[in-house]
């Protein structure tokens, strides 16, 4: 049987739209605030309103889920493995009961009306942010390309999750009002001090702990590479930098960056580290954010610990000169 041209459209139509993930339609605040999680709402494959919910949830104890996308993937199932540890509650690949009860006692809605503000609109914007590291070194500002980039990362969103939400909505007028997801932590002051931090390199975590042993904050992580493997044993924090310049050694051999001469990159979240530096006691290595936080344990970075900016900037405020950072493997 043959089709006609108008046929052949018509049906790649219909596959591109099947292969569209499913948002709009069922990516709404009241949903995704009301929403259960369990083994039927919870997916790797697409966001869900369950998804959202314990990712926010989740982020709020200090048991990051990295980027939030509504997916239950690898780096929320290490958030709630975490959570579920740290609460001595038994452990499931799903929220069991007991687990959800706990996360749940903060019941404040997840989800928020955000007016945007004339400084999240103001830029400068990039119109592109370049591939190549030598490309950025005469940029004055490794800004946001978007206000909707901002936006997203502003409230730990991925941007089509930002965009699912606020259907038909611009992102580049200040005072109009949109839905974000509420991370904002119930009576958050001061960020509790770490007494010690535990960077795993097998599981691509990043753990903090208090004097009393307790775990005060858990990140998903990028943890070096084969190429640049991350450091073993215990360093200590030398210093912290916020909104750090990035400056390149040839002798660091990058794959990809094919200067011989050092160059330095200007500072801003789109910065190959991101907005803070944690600089360890070996040259070289630190705990840094990074310009793609969709990326985190999902790629590979040149021996340092890449974070999300934000919490990047959660683990520089606990942080403190001379805070030990032990490098372990597949410690439990």
């Amino acid at each position: 049987m043959s089709l006609t041209k108008t046929g052949q459209i018509c049906v790649f139509l219909v596959f591109a739209l099947a292969a569209l993930p499913v948002f709009a339609s069922e990516m709404t605040a009241d949903a995704i605030n009301s929403a259960e999680p369990s083994k039927k709402t919870l997916s790797n494959e697409k966001p869900t309103p369950a998804g959202v919910r314990l990712q926010v949830l989740l982020d709020r104890a200090h048991f990051s889920p990295g980027e939030i996308d509504g997916r239950f993937g690898e780096n929320a199932k290490k958030a709630l493995r975490a959570f579920t540890e740290a609460r001595q509650l038994p452990g499931s690949d799903t929220p069991t009961e007991e687990v959800w009860k706990a996360l749940r006692a903060d019941d404040r809605p997840v989800t928020l009306t955000y007016a945007i503000t004339e400084q999240d609109v103001a830029g400068p914007f990039l119109n592109k942010l370049p591939s190549k590291m030598e490309d950025m070194k005469d940029i004055p500002k490794l800004g946001f390309v978007s206000p909707r980039e901002a936006l997203a990362e502003k409230f730990h969103m991925s941007e089509q999750l930002l965009t699912a939400l606020n259907p038909g909505r611009r992102f580049d007028r200040a005072g109009d009002t949109i839905v974000v997801v509420d991370t904002a932590s119930a009576g958050e002051g001061a960020p509790a001090k770490a007494d010690r931090v535990e960077v795993d390199k097998v599981r691509q975590t990043v753990k903090l702990f208090d004097k009393a042993n307790a775990l005060i904050g858990f990140y998903p992580a990028t943890v070096g590479s084969e190429d640049k493997p991350s450091p073993s044993g215990t360093l200590k924090v030398t210093e912290v930098s916020k909104n750090p310049l990035y400056r390149y050694n040839p002798a660091y051999h990058f794959k990809g960056v094919h200067s011989r001469k050092p160059f330095t990159i200007k500072p801003g979240p789109n910065n190959p580290v991101g907005t803070v530096w944690i600089n360890l006691s070996a040259e070289g290595y630190g705990i840094h954010g990074t310009p793609s936080p969709d990326k985190i344990s999902k790629a590979e970075s040149h021996g340092c610990v890449r974070l999300t900016n934000w919490d990047a900037e959660r683990v520089a405020g606990s942080v403190t000169k001379g805070t030990p950072v032990a490098f372990v493997e597949g410690a439990r």
